[in-house]
């Protein structure tokens, strides 16, 4: 019986250093099990392979407005190097970098929101979907975002004109007197 009460008040004074409210700093922890539910390594690397495809439209159309051509082997060699840019990046110090900022942002209580939501099947499917809709999404904006940067690029060559341009010295009317 003894044995039992001993048992009983540990586990009761023990309970508090369990217990974490919901206004709590995350923990590393807590971040840590957000991100395995957010499957976060392969989200990375599918977002990476995502603006790979755009940053090669991207590439092949600035080679192509400089050069008036594109090297034949430029989607080879482009596909290669993006493969060994994800294939090479390290996830896992990317991941362990963003811990910080997540605890300064978010509480215990708004993680634990959010590992639930993202746990969910609506959460997984948000997961699944948000590739191909930032894929789709990045192919309906590139021409607007390019239009918009080559208008602007165009804007600020006409601004910074005059400040390229060599200064001219004023003309004076009489010229200073040599001793």
């Amino acid at each position: 019986m003894k044995r039992i009460l001993i048992a009983i008040a540990c586990i009761v004074f023990s309970l508090p250093a369990f217990a974490q409210n919901a206004d709590d700093p995350a923990s590393k922890d807590d971040v840590m099990l957000y991100l395995r539910t957010m499957h976060s390594h392969d989200l990375m690397q599918q977002m990476m392979q995502v603006q790979a495809q755009t940053m090669r439209q991207m590439f092949h159309d600035m080679i192509l407005k400089d050069k008036g051509s594109v090297p034949s082997d430029f989607d080879e060699h482009f596909k290669k190097s993006m493969g060994d840019l994800i294939k090479d990046m390290p996830a896992d110090e990317i991941e362990q970098a963003m811990i910080p900022a997540y605890q300064a942002h978010f509480t215990h209580g708004d993680i634990e929101a959010m590992n639930t939501f993202y746990a969910s099947p609506v959460g997984q499917k948000v997961l699944q979907e948000v590739p191909a809709v930032t894929q789709e999404g990045m192919q309906a904006a590139m021409p607007i975002l390019m239009k918009y940067l080559s208008d602007w690029q165009e804007k600020m060559k006409h601004e910074l004109e005059p400040a390229t341009k060599p200064a001219t010295k004023p003309k004076t009317a009489n010229p200073p007197a040599q001793n």
